[in-house]
């Protein structure tokens, strides 16, 4: 009897132990999480911040150039940022920000985008991997959509194709919102406006804040350039290099370049700049490859800036 009560004594205590050991990993366990957490809480607080210092950065530079682009000779230390899309840095005590500028007037404007340059869009679809048929589909149903009648284009899409949908809808008949709106648009697709690991994303190269249906020369990215009826490809990228070294100043620049093909060109591309400009800015703590994203499209026609468009976070492009 004595030693029945002792093994049940015996077996309880080991019960005890075994439940307090439990009790130790699992608080352990939660402790490290929570930890680990504020780790990761933290470090993305500085990482935005660390991005949002970049995006103030951004248009402090902007300012600059409007105050000194149009100078004929400018002093150093007094240089102009570029619109183009190459990328600036800075650094703040163990952080560090990246960011970028794009002018809109650098890309295809949808909204803006006639019969005739809607051949830059399709281009540009196909150079990033979209088949020249849905090329087609997207540009003349980008088309169809901010025009203000019910006629289809031959490849494009008016009310009878959007009501056939599952969760039917009809064509706006205005100009777009926004760029992501490009997703109601028939054949459009978020693997071809947002990219994927295999192809670039188009979202970044297009715009609804522009003032022409053309493109402005000096701030095209590669990737519009390429784009161009009449550009082939050594000549731009001949006005890359030539832009490294300073912007154009006159289209007698550019017809220098392309010789012949000119007259085709020109019905594409103009130097105006407008005051609108998409910046992408990137936080990053200590020697990290992954950041916090901000892409803001900013106005600055005065002393005050007008922010059209802010994500955060953001990816940023691939």
């Amino acid at each position: 009897m004595i030693r029945s009560r002792k093994g049940i004594a015996l077996l309880m205590v080991l019960w005890v132990i075994t439940m307090l050991m439990a009790l130790v990993i699992s608080f352990s366990f939660l402790t490290r999480t929570q930890a680990r957490s504020t780790i990761f809480f933290k470090e993305g607080t500085q990482e935005k911040f660390l991005a949002e210092a970049g995006v103030e950065r951004a248009v402090m530079e902007l300012y600059h150039r409007q105050t000194f682009r149009s100078q004929a000779v400018v002093v150093e230390g007094n240089e102009v940022v570029r619109i183009d899309g190459r990328q600036y840095s800075g650094q703040i005590g163990q952080g560090r920000y990246e960011f970028r500028f794009l002018s809109e007037s650098g890309k295809i404007d949808i909204n803006k985008m006639t019969d005739l340059t809607g051949i830059v869009l399709k281009n540009l679809l196909v150079n990033t991997g979209t088949p020249d048929e849905v090329a087609s589909v997207i540009v003349d149903s980008i088309l169809d959509w901010t025009d203000k009648d019910n006629l289809r284009r031959l490849s494009g899409a008016e009310d009878e194709y959007y009501l056939s949908l599952s969760v039917p809808y009809r064509a706006k008949n205005r100009p777009f919102d926004a760029i992501e709106e490009l997703l109601l648009v028939r054949g459009m697709s978020a693997d071809i406006l947002f990219g994927t690991e295999e192809r670039k994303g188009v979202i970044h190269y297009l715009t609804i804040y522009g003032t022409s249906s053309k493109v402005n020369i000096n701030a095209a990215p590669k990737e519009v350039l390429m784009a161009l009826p009449g550009l082939t490809e050594d000549a731009a990228k001949r006005i890359l290099d030539q832009r490294e070294a300073a912007e154009f100043k006159s289209v007698q620049e550019i017809q220098a370049i392309t010789g012949l093909n000119f007259p085709i060109l020109a019905q594409y591309i103009d130097m105006s700049e407008a005051d609108v400009y998409t910046i992408e800015s990137v936080g990053f703590q200590g020697d990290s490859k992954e950041g916090y994203g901000i892409r803001a499209v900013v106005s600055v026609p005065g002393t005050v800036p007008r922010f059209l468009y802010y994500k955060t976070p953001s990816e940023m492009r691939r």
